[in-house]
């Protein structure tokens, strides 16, 4: 049962490149109800939080880096898409103070981190917090992976920094459960189906234990290396997950996006 005074953590999917901001090709409606899910995401977090940590698919260091930025800029890291929208805002302070909180509890679980004062918010973060909190008006902060990907490592960082939720910092990790750029096509809607099953029942696991057992050896899952070729976009699960601690996982969104199935999920909060 959660403590309803944590701030629940979260594994949200964040589309693809500005996809909420311009008709998309093919069907203007494709990412409507991940962007309502987006919208209303708030509710599940309760309390507008003190600062947000998110931990984005976009960004991995050789060791675990937390921007320290005070006013960060936006990372355009999107391709050939309408020049509007290399013109998006997002104007939230950062949050060098959770910065520095970030390094005193990895550094106290003997996890080496590193600290960077330049980095700007990718689109990992300003898209679907331009949804999620469109004010703009809560300080957030980016703790990059690993470039190892290992999942025990980001489970274990997640649950160092765990203690922030009691101090009103909301973790998010952005990605998707389905990354393989070259499968979004009618093959893969069956696989996706297969993983999304799994990665849910395990998310659900009842209890942290069995939980992180699963998650550390999502690779034997159904289909994983079929969606997930590369997993910078599972990632950032682990490290939610982690920061969960007891807190049981559910299943809060689920569409089919360009013929695959993607999922967002949750950890405590009001109703777990």
């Amino acid at each position: 049962m959660a403590d309803s005074k944590r701030v629940p953590t979260f594994f949200i999917p964040h589309g693809g490149g500005p996809c909420f901001f311009m008709d998309w090709p093919g069907d203007p409606h494709m990412w409507d109800k991940m962007a309502d899910f987006l919208r209303n995401m708030h509710k599940e977090v309760g309390s507008k939080p003190k600062a947000i940590l998110i931990i984005s698919g976009h960004w991995m260091e050789d060791e675990f880096t937390v921007m320290s930025t005070a006013q960060p800029s936006l990372i355009y890291d999107y391709y050939g898409f309408p020049p509007h929208t290399y013109e998006l805002n997002y104007p939230a302070p950062g949050a060098p103070d959770v910065a520095q909180r970030v390094v005193e509890l990895l550094t106290a679980a003997n996890i080496p981190v590193h600290t960077d004062n330049q980095r700007g918010y990718d689109h990992g973060v300003f898209i679907p917090f331009k949804l999620i909190y469109p004010d703009a008006d809560i300080p957030v902060l980016q703790l990059s992976m690993k470039k190892t990907l290992d999942p025990a490592e980001h489970l274990k960082a997640g649950a160092a920094l765990q203690q922030l939720r009691d101090e009103g910092v909301l973790i998010v990790g952005s990605g998707m459960s389905f990354h393989n750029m070259r499968g979004f096509s009618p093959a893969f809607t069956e696989p996706s189906k297969r993983f999304d099953t799994w990665l849910s029942d395990s998310i659900a696991a009842p209890s942290a234990q069995e939980r992180d057992a699963l998650l550390t050896e999502w690779e034997k899952a159904p289909d994983a290396k079929l969606t997930q070729p590369h997993p910078d976009h599972l990632l950032p699960l682990m490290v939610a997950a982690g920061a969960a601690g007891d807190d049981t996982g559910r299943k809060i969104f689920e569409d089919k996006v360009m013929n695959v199935v993607v999922s967002g999920y949750v950890f405590g909060g009001q109703t777990a």
